[in-house]
């Protein structure tokens, strides 16, 4: 026994002794993930060992399932030579005086295995030439299916076989404090991916469309990002991105996306009609205020007052008259002339709806059948 207990004594303290030998003369070597590099220089790395799926707290995979289906868009179009008319360019430009080329860039999501693609309508809008390029490499050119310069948005189609296509979220569920991903390519150095926060819900009367009903997030969004998509912490779509808030031109925390239940409206529209159909009354409808309030002799907190209603137009046929405040329409409540607008335009034309008024004499509820909603006069591109 004592044998083997002197054996035992003898082994540890030959251990020890290469211990500390090794400690003081190579201590890198006692090191975790120590290697050495090419230079001679101790270094100390991670095991290379597959990083695991996912990692807590990242958004990698809702950044993984929605960017293959954003795409960038390039486009060119002719535009008149301030020039032109100058002899002495004429001279040694000659017929090339007449016009120059103008690039634009932006952002797209693609929306369906068929190759129909969603942007905003300023992107694409007097464009002569549409190039779509995917997060794969691949190029194509894209035509115009249909454009709304009321929502701002455009559809357009590439035809390209296995598109990768993202999944339409629900932003009618969407709240404030939300984590959402911004993903385009912004100044046009590549497809990028920003995170934020839902800032705010059915943000309007900013003067960017006629039909506002914005998502407000703090995702940095610059120009390029504009038709890019903003997708929820499961890569789903939330909004087309559409504008920014901002005085340099770069990002400062204010951005503004389309929701994705207004693109799919539009979407239809574009597709089955050529156009988006809306629905339309016939009134001047104005804020209420505590002076119209007394001038038409109507007790009402919240509402839209209507100052004009349009002779044998839907709403006056209805029976609709001056005076009347608006509260809700088909069960939806309005507090400003945006809501009101935006929830008339959603009604199917021909078909009656309920509009809750009140009036001095109390409150009543009139079915009114909406027309549809004339075409706007032709807007000027705003890129």
């Amino acid at each position: 026994m004592k044998r083997y207990w002197l054996l035992f004594s003898q082994a540890v303290t030959v251990l020890l002794a290469a211990y500390f030998i090794v400690a003081t003369l190579q201590p890198s070597w006692l090191r975790s993930g120590a290697t050495v590099s090419r230079a001679g220089i101790s270094l100390l790395e991670a095991p290379s060992e597959p990083r695991p799926e996912p990692v807590p707290g990242s958004l990698s995979a809702a950044a993984k399932q929605a960017m293959p289906a954003v795409v960038s868009i390039n486009t060119s179009k002719s535009i008149p030579n301030p020039r032109a008319n100058d002899p002495w360019f004429q001279f040694f430009f000659g017929d090339q005086a007449g016009t120059q080329e103008q690039a634009g860039l932006g952002s797209g999501v693609i929306i369906s295995p068929d190759g129909y693609i969603l942007t905003n309508n300023h992107v694409v809008s007097g464009a002569d030439e549409i190039e779509v390029t995917l997060s794969d490499s691949r190029r194509a050119k894209a035509r115009i299916i249909g454009t709304d310069p009321e929502t701002d948005l455009a559809v357009l189609k590439v035809e390209l076989d296995k598109l990768p296509v993202i999944v339409l979220g629900n932003s009618d569920q969407a709240a404030v404090g939300d984590t959402v991903l911004a993903i385009g390519n912004p100044f046009g150095v590549g497809q990028t991916v920003t995170s934020g926060i839902v800032s705010a819900l059915g943000r309007n009367q900013l003067g960017i469309n006629t039909f506002e009903n914005f998502i407000q997030t703090d995702a940095a969004i610059n120009p390029g990002n504009s038709g890019g998509a903003l997708v929820d912490i499961n890569g789903n779509l939330l909004g087309i991105n559409t504008a920014i808030y901002s005085r340099s031109g770069g990002s400062l925390g204010i951005g503004f996306a389309i929701p994705v239940s207004t693109a799919k409206l539009v979407l239809d529209g574009i597709v089955k009609e050529g156009k988006v159909t809306r629905g339309w009354i016939g009134v001047e409808p104005n804020e209420l205020s505590p002076e119209l309030a007394e001038t038409f002799g109507v007790k009402a907190g919240q509402g839209i007052i209507i100052t004009g209603v349009l002779h044998n137009g839907p709403a006056a046929l209805g029976g609709m008259r001056p005076g009347d405040v608006i509260t809700e329409v088909a069960g939806k409540p309005v507090r400003n002339v945006a809501e009101l607008m935006t929830n008339v335009a959603a009604l199917p034309p021909g078909t009656a709806a309920p509009f809750t008024v009140q009036r001095a004499d109390g409150s009543t509820t009139l079915q009114i059948t909406p027309g549809v909603r004339p075409s706007p006069p032709q807007q000027v591109n705003r890129r």
